[in-house]
């Protein structure tokens, strides 16, 4: 039995045909998985944004409540550990997401047979050069919108070809492994493209089929900063088309993929599955990226596809989420859950896909570390914000104290003078494993968008939505009666997920 995992990072469901979406990039390749799988309408990430989305997929587990961006917990019961410890499934990993390869990335790696990252997107200081005093400055032509580094400009100057984006070559060298090695049984192949992430950069030929001569004569802009949108509508019309561009592009490597599958008949014993992490604000709301606003559906209703063996095409309109991932790859390899550690959050999606059942849960729990706490049963969403300014009391609990590019000491993240509040003990109900106890209030981590060193006033409010009669989210219900009731159904659901005690007290639960 086989088992390809795509992750095609920001894929923004609402730019997808197969999600009707109604300004869509051309996926064609997309369109074609979709046409084998069942697509999931209501399937929802749990905790965001990237590592925290990545550590839910790999351990079934929800862990917004707990940490933010952080590494994986020596601990944790990894998806791709799991297969090869209980039934030796080699497990391959092709990425080019950087962060596995710096501070708050550590161990996700771990566990896979064979991994490989591709450096240099983004802002990946893989080829950073200095100036003649030291350290080049981050300075951004006159004029400039979004966000600017040395290191991304220095990248971006090293794509010469198509096939010198690390996307490609991630999505490339998959298809050759794949065709190199289809003949093999028992592998879990791990396909992981960071692209269409920002920044939106491709070559000019997919731009060209979203935007005309005349379209467009401003600034040509590909990455916006994490904050509300300062772009003009032209500016905003062309990064969305920027985005669609780098999608196509995207799905065109895709298909390399798909190609392979189609020439050995792989189908018949392989499970593929087709997600992304989170989705992206091009503009909804008033926002641009992710991370520092409300848990809009833009960010956390995403796409799901799963192609499998005996396993009819079509829609499920069942409540689904990314913690669904690890339970389902075990059970499709014969794996108990008896045999972990402790129990899972997620829960194996095999039963909607046989039409077995109509239901695995009953909703979703979502959100951001630190900030509105949300639900959903895929016909209400309701986000509850913490009681008070203050956003106590909050803890990060961790036993690998590192965060995005920092650590938690050494007047990092955290000063000096504030190691006397830190604790150490048993302090999660799921595990005996002591871990640090970190006071939220002392962790200052240089990364505004995610910053929960106080209510933001971005999440300051409690909201309810009706998503079947407003899906953009702009006419918030009023009904007492109907938001005690999400208020209950949150709390419960809060319980199902281990959450810490204190976080009742800070949302007012």
């Amino acid at each position: 039995m086989k088992t390809i995992f795509i992750l095609c990072d920001t894929l923004n469901r609402r730019m997808l045909s197969a999600y009707g979406g109604d300004d869509p990039a051309m996926t064609p390749n997309i369109d074609r998985l979709a046409r084998r799988s069942v697509v999931f309408d209501s399937h929802w990430c749990g905790s965001a944004p990237c590592m925290p989305a990545r550590r839910d997929i790999m351990t079934g587990r929800l862990n917004f409540l707990e940490k933010p961006w952080g590494a994986m917990e020596p601990f944790d019961q990894s998806l791709q550990s799991v297969l090869s410890a209980e039934k030796n499934i080699h497990t391959q990993m092709f990425s080019d997401h950087a962060h596995y390869v710096i501070p708050g990335g550590e161990n996700y790696t771990k566990g896979f047979t064979a991994w490989e990252v591709n450096r240099g997107q983004e802002g990946d200081p893989v080829w950073t050069r200095p100036c003649e005093s030291g350290i080049r400055p981050d300075t951004p032509p006159a004029g400039f919108k979004g966000t600017w580094s040395e290191a991304e400009r220095e990248n971006r100057s090293r794509f010469r070809t198509e096939y010198d984006y690390p996307s490609v070559k991630t999505m490339w060298h998959a298809a050759e492994w794949l065709e190199d090695n289809h003949g093999a049984d028992n592998f879990f192949l791990w396909v992981e493209a960071f692209d269409p992430h920002e920044p939106y950069d491709c070559p000019k030929y997919y731009l060209d089929l979203y935007e005309k001569e005349g379209d467009y004569d401003g600034p040509d802009y590909t990455h916006p900063s994490y904050a509300p949108n300062e772009f003009t509508p032209e500016e905003t019309a062309h990064l969305r088309r920027r985005c669609k561009a780098l999608t196509t592009m995207t799905d065109r490597h895709l298909g390399e993929i798909l190609d392979v599958l189609d020439r050995h008949d792989l189908w018949k014993d392989t499970m593929v599955v087709l997600t992304t992490d989170h989705g992206y604000h091009l503009g909804e709301h008033g926002f641009m990226a992710k991370n520092y606003m409300a848990p809009y559906n833009e960010v956390f209703h995403i796409p799901l596809l799963i192609a499998a063996p005996g396993v009819s095409p079509g829609r499920c309109g069942a409540v689904t989420q990314n913690i669904d991932v690890m339970p389902t790859v075990m059970e499709y390899f014969g794996i108990s859950g008896q045999t972990l550690q402790y129990p899972l959050h997620g829960r194996s999606l095999l039963p909607l896909l046989r039409r077995q059942a109509e239901a695995v849960r009953d909703g979703a729990l979502y959100g951001y570390f630190g900030k509105q706490v949300a639900w959903t049963d895929g016909k209400y969403t309701y986000f509850r914000a913490a009681k008070d300014k203050q956003n106590q009391p909050l803890y990060v609990y961790t036993a690998m104290p590192t965060v995005l590019r920092q650590t938690y000491g050494a007047n990092d993240a955290v000063q000096v003078a504030d190691y006397g509040r830190i604790e150490m003990g048993r302090f999660l109900s799921w595990t005996d494993y002591p871990v640090y106890r970190f006071p939220a209030d002392i962790i200052h981590w240089g990364n505004a968008s995610q910053e929960f060193v106080g209510r933001s006033p971005y999440n300051e409010q409690t909201l309810l939505f009706d998503i079947e009669a407003d899906y953009a989210q702009e006419r918030p219900v009023k009904d007492a009666s109907l938001e005690a009731e999400m208020a209950q159904k949150l709390r419960a659901c809060l319980a199902a997920h281990d959450a810490p005690p204190e976080q009742y007290e800070r949302l007012g639960l």
